[in-house]
């Protein structure tokens, strides 16, 4: 029986995206990126387009960001940085310090039309300085902010962004080198219903994430890995997907959900996705981050003890 989805998620709304004008493979820094596989840029342009016009179709707005040529990496813009609303109401992003050199020009480029429109902006490190944070890591999810850190984002990088916005951190250790951001892994549906693949993290963090999910839709390995179903974005009660599974439409359909699924095979390519190219930009510290004076980073309970660091 088909029932209404729970409490739908507040953000998803309001989307920045860049511009596939300059888009290529030209180096390898996850399994799927291959310089001998180029993507065809006619067959792309048209693949971002329908993204963009199946958003606006469905109550999203989309804000474009022009691409560098010498970024080609950048029309992931997920990874540009973690946009939100401050607890006073100012839009602020945090902006991400890429783990590899090939995309760290991305940001500069970002943090200018991020400021151009009224952002105040922040770094956890940058310039190869500092602890290393891309925003794929990063999702809102019950009280908190769940990152991923191992591949991309660094542990000690947890407690700079609770620092930073004043908020609780939820750290989680991946572990697979071709799940190497949380968004390939993770999907928050609603207030309570999450897609999971606990094959990305170790033990205990697959452990507590499914523990957080009062209601996980599982994803098995090679679900995640062939179809990047993972790697989608929710607009009030529609799944926008690359593919689905259809154990997993099954599942999504009887919780309520509608499936929309849109060709970005192209951009697999390199290793990214629907949600890889789409960057929400209207979370809210105070609705959708709980506010924690000073922050607060969570890990997973480990045989070695601790879980809570302040």
């Amino acid at each position: 029986m088909t029932r209404s989805p729970d409490a739908a998620l507040p953000w998803g709304y309001r989307y920045v995206k860049v511009e596939p004008s300059h888009f290529r493979v030209e180096y390898q820094i996850n399994p799927f990126m291959d310089p001998g596989v180029q993507p065809d840029p006619i067959r792309a342009r048209a693949q971002w387009d329908t993204l963009v016009a199946t958003i606006e179709r469905l109550g999203g707005t989309v804000e474009a960001i022009a691409q560098r040529e010498d970024a080609p990496d950048m029309v992931y813009a997920m990874n540009l940085g973690l946009g939100v609303e401050t607890e006073d109401g100012r839009p602020h992003v945090v902006l991400s310090h890429m783990r590899y050199p090939q995309r760290r020009m991305e940001t500069a480029s970002a943090e200018q039309w991020f400021l151009e429109r009224g952002f105040t902006t922040s770094y956890v490190g940058a310039d190869g300085v500092g602890a290393h944070f891309e925003a794929g890591d990063a999702f809102a999810f019950g009280d908190a902010l769940l990152v991923g850190y191992g591949p991309r984002t660094d542990e000690q990088g947890l407690k700079a962004l609770a620092t930073d916005l004043g908020i609780r951190v939820r750290g989680f250790r991946i572990t697979h080198p071709g799940m190497y951001h949380l968004d390939l892994a993770f999907c928050p549906l609603s207030a309570t219903r999450a897609m999971v693949c606990p094959s990305a993290f170790d033990d205990a963090s697959a452990a507590a994430l499914l523990e957080l999910v009062p209601e996980p839709l599982i994803l098995s390995e090679e679900e995640a890995l062939s179809t990047f179903c993972a790697n989608s974005i929710v607009i009030g009660s529609t799944v926008v997907m690359p593919a689905c599974p259809e154990r997993v439409r099954q599942q999504l359909e009887a919780w309520g959900f509608e499936v929309v699924v849109v060709d970005v095979s192209e951009f697999h390519k390199g290793g990214g996705s629907i949600r890889c190219m789409t960057n929400p930009v209207d979370l809210r510290i105070g609705r959708d981050l709980a506010v924690v004076p000073g922050g607060e980073v969570v890990l997973p309970a480990t045989s070695a003890g601790a879980a809570l660091v302040g």
